[in-house]
């Protein structure tokens, strides 16, 4: 039997970034399911914190060269890896000078949300779909951690649902306290809104005239992990009135078992349903 192959799409990833609940449980998951028999890839944004020198980063040429268009305009999209020796790792990271070269990630040195956070999310998600696409790499399961990754459901299930990579891939979003929706302007849809999508593909995104990403991830998601203990408002009415698999909030120890038997229920329901 082959290898089930796991795509983690994070929006943080200890070390590379300070240590939060993303950023630990991105670190530790994809090495404990490497280590227990599934083939994994790692993809994250590249932020202006990381220290490439630091961390060995080194530009993969065969994958960059691709534009992505966000809001009608083309943005380059470089890719670059580094390894964690320790876990006999690769993680792969997105690029691209206009969103995140700067000395921050998610907000400015006062706190705000940067303004264009709705244009970077864009990019990032359609971004990494066309990475695995380039990859010719066909995962059984595609899991998402965080906001920045809430549009990957959306756009596999949509904009990408013919694509034969993904035509198997079972998709998991991982719900975590905390998101600078609020920030979001109206305009966030019609950004949203990639390839052949219209803005009413997006309407489980928005709710009362207000973004909500983690509900417009869990509507597209085949199953959803809560990734914090205190879920955000509105996180657990979408998931009660979801009708799909949970996985409960498992804490930051011994929650690679029961990761491990989430995927592997989700792609058994596939088989059966064959």
């Amino acid at each position: 039997m082959s290898k089930k192959k796991v795509l983690i799409v994070t929006q943080e990833m200890h070390p590379y970034t300070a240590l939060t609940e993303v950023s630990q449980i991105a670190r530790k998951l994809p090495q404990y399911i490497q280590e227990n028999g599934m083939e994994i890839r790692v993809l994250m944004p590249r932020f202006g914190t990381i220290n490439e020198r630091r961390h060995r980063l080194h530009e993969v040429v065969r994958l960059s060269g691709m534009n992505i268009i966000v809001d009608d305009d083309d943005y380059p999209l470089i890719i670059k890896v580094a390894s964690l020796p320790e876990a006999r790792m690769q993680v792969y990271f997105l690029d691209n000078e206009d969103f995140f070269k700067r000395k921050h990630i998610f907000t400015d040195e006062d706190g705000k949300p940067f303004e264009d956070n709705p244009d970077r999310m864009v990019f990032f998600c359609k971004g990494v779909i066309e990475t695995v696409k380039k990859f010719g790499w066909a995962p059984d399961v595609v899991h998402c951690h965080g906001w920045m990754t809430s549009l990957v459901p959306l756009y596999l299930k949509t904009a990408y649902k013919n694509e034969p990579l993904f035509q198997n891939a079972k998709v998991v979003y991982s719900a975590y306290a905390g998101s600078p929706e609020a920030a979001f302007s109206d305009a966030f849809a019609a950004k949203a809104s990639i390839n052949n999508l219209t803005e009413d593909d997006l309407q489980a995104y928005v709710s009362d005239g207000k973004v909500r990403l983690h509900e417009g991830a869990i509507a597209f998601a085949d199953g959803v992990v809560l990734g914090s203990e205190a879920a955000d408002e509105g996180v657990a009415d979408a998931v009660s009135s979801a009708d799909k698999p949970v996985l409960e909030y498992q804490g930051e120890e011994g929650f690679g078992s029961a990761y491990m038997e989430f995927y592997e229920n989700l792609t058994e329901e596939e088989v059966e349903g064959k």
